[in-house]
């Protein structure tokens, strides 16, 4: 039996992690993004499918190209983050299945439908950008996450092929950083146990 972490890992990932709304002027390499996908990636999904795409902004041309695309009200925050991670997903997942599923190729074909192929996607896609942001904090960053943007913009700008069409979809945004604890706004309640969950 694996035993728990301690308390610091805790509250550096849970307790005391927040969504920040402002950055620190300090550098986070990419050797450190590298890092805190090689844990995402761990996390697991339906049939190892990882729909999940990761765009990374770092340059101001491309922090510039994202913020015409997202509200007014964070705007500041994709042009001033160290980074900002573009979640989406890859609505042909199924293609990789070969390679992620070794066991079994042929759950490629459980995928055949597109509705079914979408579900998925959302699905497991979300639930690797929550990786994402647990890996950050595990290696001691920040996050941001924003869903105010204009989806179809995002994807016409960053994923669109020459012919206008695309199959990665973008599901959330992320900055990412050492956070301005300035920034953060006081912890707003959670629900208690008994107005969340049941037992049965």
């Amino acid at each position: 039996m694996a035993d728990p972490v301690n308390d610091y890992a805790l509250d550096l990932i849970w307790r005391k992690g927040r969504s920040y709304n402002g950055w620190l002027d300090k550098p986070v390499p990419e050797t450190l993004i590298r890092a805190v996908y090689d844990l995402t990636k761990m996390g697991p999904t339906s049939a190892n499918c990882s729909p999940a795409r990761f765009v990374f902004v770092h340059s101001e041309d491309g922090k510039k190209r994202l913020a015409k695309h997202v509200s007014e009200g964070n705007q500041t925050k994709v042009l001033t983050a160290p980074w900002v991670c573009i979640i989406a997903n890859d609505l042909m997942f199924q293609e990789k299945i070969p390679e992620l599923f070794p066991h079994n190729p042929g759950a490629k074909d459980w995928f055949k439908d597109k509705d079914k192929r979408i579900e998925t996607a959302d699905r497991n896609g979300t639930l690797q950008g929550a990786y994402l942001m647990l890996a950050a904090r595990a290696l001691g960053l920040d996050c941001g996450p924003m869903s105010g943007f204009n989806q179809d913009g995002v994807d016409l700008e960053f994923f669109a092929e020459k012919d206008g069409t695309h199959h990665w979809r973008s599901n959330f945004i992320c900055s990412i950083g050492h956070g301005d604890e300035s920034t953060i706004f006081p912890r707003s309640p959670r629900l208690s146990f008994e107005d969340a969950c049941q037992i049965i």
